[in-house]
Order: C-alpha cells, then structure tokens, then sequence
C-alpha cells in the first residue's frame, strides 16, 4: 500500500525528537557530525569541515556528494543558500552562522534559524538606513530577503509559509528600489487571476528579453539570485514570473499546469504588449521543473528565439513516482524537512495525497518532435539517474537544427542540480550560448 508523505508524520516526529535529545547530550563531543554542531566548537579540527562525501543512491538525488548536512534535502538547500552569495546572498559566514543553530533534518529548528536571522539582518538594515548609509543599508535588505528565503524552504504549506513569503516578498522588492536596479513589478492577468513578476530593462534597447521559469521550490524572486543577475549584467533584459503553482500563486488556487505553454503564451503577451519584447528576440529559460514548463512551450510557442533548460525535464512523472516509491517503503524514515518538502509540493500540484500527486504530474509531457527552436541542455553529472537520461534523449531527439547539450562534471564544481554548487557556470554557459544564439 502506497502510503501518503502525511501519514508518517509520527516516524518522523520521532525521529527529530531524538535527534535533538541527541544534539543536546552531545554537542560538545568530538564524535557528533559536524552538522549537527556549532562552527564554533573549539574541538573542531581544520579537517573536519571537509567531509564532502558521496551520498548513496537516491531516484531524486540533486548533488553526488554531502556537503554538511546529513539530510539530503537540507544539504541541498544549505548549498543553494551558499550559492546565491556572489550574486548578493547571504556570505559564507552568515550562512554557516545560520546553519549552526539547525538541527540536522529538523525543519522547524531551520524555518526559525533563517527567519529570525532575516528579521536581524532587516534592522540592520534600517539601522543603517537611518544613519544615511544607503548602499549598505540596501546590500543588507538583500541579505534578509536571501535569508527569508531559505526560511519558507521547509516551513508548513498555509498560513506559515505565507507569512515568511511576504518577508522575503516585501525584502526584495524594497532592497531591488534600493540598490537602483531598473525594475518594474508587473501582473500578467491568467484565468481570472493573476501571475506576479519582474522585468530588468537593459540600457540597451537592443538587448534581447530573457524569461526565467523556476522550478518546484523557488518563486520569482530567487530566479533572480540563481541566474537573473548574471544575465543581467551581461547584458540582457530579464524578466521573471511565477507560473501557476510557483510563488504563491497557490493559496490562489493556481497550480501547476501540464499545459505549460498557456500560462507562458501569456506572460509572452505581456512581454511584448508592455515591454516591447520583439518576437524571435526573447529568450525562454527553465530551471529544476522549469526545465518541464519550458520543454513543452518550446514545442507550442513559436515566439522564442532559443530556449535553454537546466534541467530539461519532459516526463517529470517519472521521477516523481520513484520518489514517491522510495519514501512509501516501510523502512523508509523522512525527515520532518523532506515531509514538509513534500506537502509543500503537494500544495502547488494542487493535489491533497500522494496518488492525486502522482495522477497529476503524469499527465506533463513535452514532445520533443515539436521543437525546432535552438535548444540548449545543461545536466550535471551529480543530477538524479532519471533526469541526467531525459536530458540525453531530449537533446538527442528534438528537432532543433542547433541542440546542445553541456554536461558538467565535478571537476567544474558545478555538477550540482542546476549547477548549485557552482551558479557562476551556470550564468556562464547561458550567456556564451545566447551570444552566439543571437550574434545576427
């Protein structure tokens, strides 16, 4: 019997329950992970902070290797915090200063670490703010936005969630007013309803439009740490929206959508009603499910000049019910931060149990014999087993007279899903590609 992430809630209530017994009676000794202690333990010796290990086969793996936590899913998060710090994050101290007062899989212990730590870094903020130092105080605004955002990763879908969401919403929008970036904050009317977003207007009129999609775990927003920066700064004007499902366009009653084009087709219109976006001048990227959304309006939406997916992602039904498999297993013992994961998908799929989950991410499916837009593949080889051969076969399969397909292994320190562990690469391959893409 299949049983529904929920419905393990005492395991894993358990399990947490002694692990803070455990963190407690042993925080001071030298045999507790590293983890699961403070950094600044003086019995650490220099060698611990290098247990970099290869994790054990997992359907849904993101990263080959551990980096701190034991948790695959808070290790995961922790190396996203880490990541979007060149791109004006939370610094490797902050981050690190943050995950000291975690405990290991323990998602509350994390959602009350990065929230009160972003409520700290907003008074700083308006600390310096009042004295006059404007650009500190706007540099500080965008650390507490980061933070809020690692926060809402593992907090419970409703109330909760929202709350920090509207931190990290209210954050980033006043830290973007306040570093001067040339952003307008737009709607794009679907279904009645409406799909937040945000549009960076190069100075250059010419610049092709890059629209940014995220993924299962991300809203508008932290596209913008993750890619959005980087290609801004290297020219582009960039736009970035939440589809249905993503943000939290869910507590609206919008939800992933198989027909991914459509919500798409009309953030394009938008594009090019507002913006002035030209056809054939505008750039479509996906990251994590993204890279879903965007192979399957790659094959509907003839308005894009190229379209990139890291990963690309056209059955992600696929991954999901071997997912789904592994955490139903009876010795199987989630974490209450890959519980809470969980419900949190389950919420933006629209789905109440995991059979209506699994019902409803079937149904994606991109085609590939319809695409014949230059495509760019990016895979990581530390990626999921099931997401590193549908990347293989779509770049293989597509009809695009230029497919590419970049693979990157540890050796570029960015063979992470959706090159966390190395976003800079990331930014890299897209905007050397684009450039070619669109030298004419």
């Amino acid at each position: 019997m299949t049983r529904n992430i929920a419905e393990q809630s005492n395991i894993a209530d358990k399990n947490v329950t002694d692990a803070k017994a455990e963190n407690t009676k042993q925080r001071s000794s030298v045999d507790l992970p590293v983890s699961a202690r403070s950094l600044n333990d003086p019995t650490l010796s220099s060698d611990a902070f290098a247990q970099v290990k290869p994790r054990p086969s997992d359907p849904a793996v993101r990263m080959a290797v551990k980096y701190y936590f034991e948790d695959p899913d808070m290790d995961f998060f922790f190396v996203v915090a880490l990541g979007w710090g060149a791109e004006g994050g939370l610094s490797v101290g902050q981050a690190f200063h943050v995950a000291s007062k975690i405990i290991d899989g323990d998602a509350a212990s994390w959602v009350d670490a990065f929230t009160q730590y972003g409520d700290q870094l907003n008074v700083q903020a308006d600390i310096w703010q009042a004295r006059g130092w404007k650009r500190q105080s706007a540099e500080m605004r965008f650390n507490a936005f980061a933070s809020y955002r690692s926060a809402w990763q593992f907090a419970p879908a409703g109330d909760a969630f929202l709350n920090i969401y509207a931190k990290e919403r209210s954050a980033f929008a006043l830290a973007i007013c306040e570093l001067g970036f040339p952003a307008t904050f737009f709607d794009i009317p679907y279904k009645g309803k409406s799909l937040p977003g945000v549009f960076f207007k190069n100075s250059n009129t010419h610049a092709p439009v890059v629209l940014l999609i995220g993924g299962a775990d991300t809203g508008f927003e932290d596209t913008f740490l993750t890619v959005g920066r980087g290609l801004f700064e290297r020219g582009y004007s960039v736009a970035m929206v939440d589809l249905p499902g993503q943000g939290i366009t869910m507590a609206d009653g919008l939800y992933w959508e198989a027909e991914a084009e459509k919500p798409i087709a009309a953030v394009v219109d938008v594009l090019i009603d507002r913006f002035a976006a030209k056809p054939g001048r505008i750039a479509l990227m996906g990251c994590s499910l993204g890279g879903y959304f965007v192979t399957r309006a790659a094959g509907h939406e003839p308005r894009f000049g190229a379209v990139i997916a890291s990963t690309p992602f056209p059955q992600p039904g696929q991954l999901f019910a071997a997912q789904a498999a592994k955490v139903a297993a009876p010795e199987a013992k989630p974490s209450t931060a890959t519980r809470r994961n969980h419900e949190v998908l389950f919420w933006k799929a629209g789905a109440s149990n995991t059979q209506e989950f699994l019902s409803r991410t079937a149904a994606m499916y991109a085609d590939p014999s319809m695409v014949t837009v230059p495509f760019l593949s990016i895979v990581g080889s530390g990626e999921s087993p099931f997401m590193i051969a549908q990347a293989k076969e779509w770049a293989a399969t597509i009809r695009s007279a230029r497919s590419d397909l970049v693979s990157l292994d540890a050796s570029t320190g960015a063979d992470g899903h959706v090159q966390v562990n190395n976003r800079r690469r990331l930014v890299q391959e897209v905007s050397g590609w684009l450039g070619e893409v669109f030298a004419n």
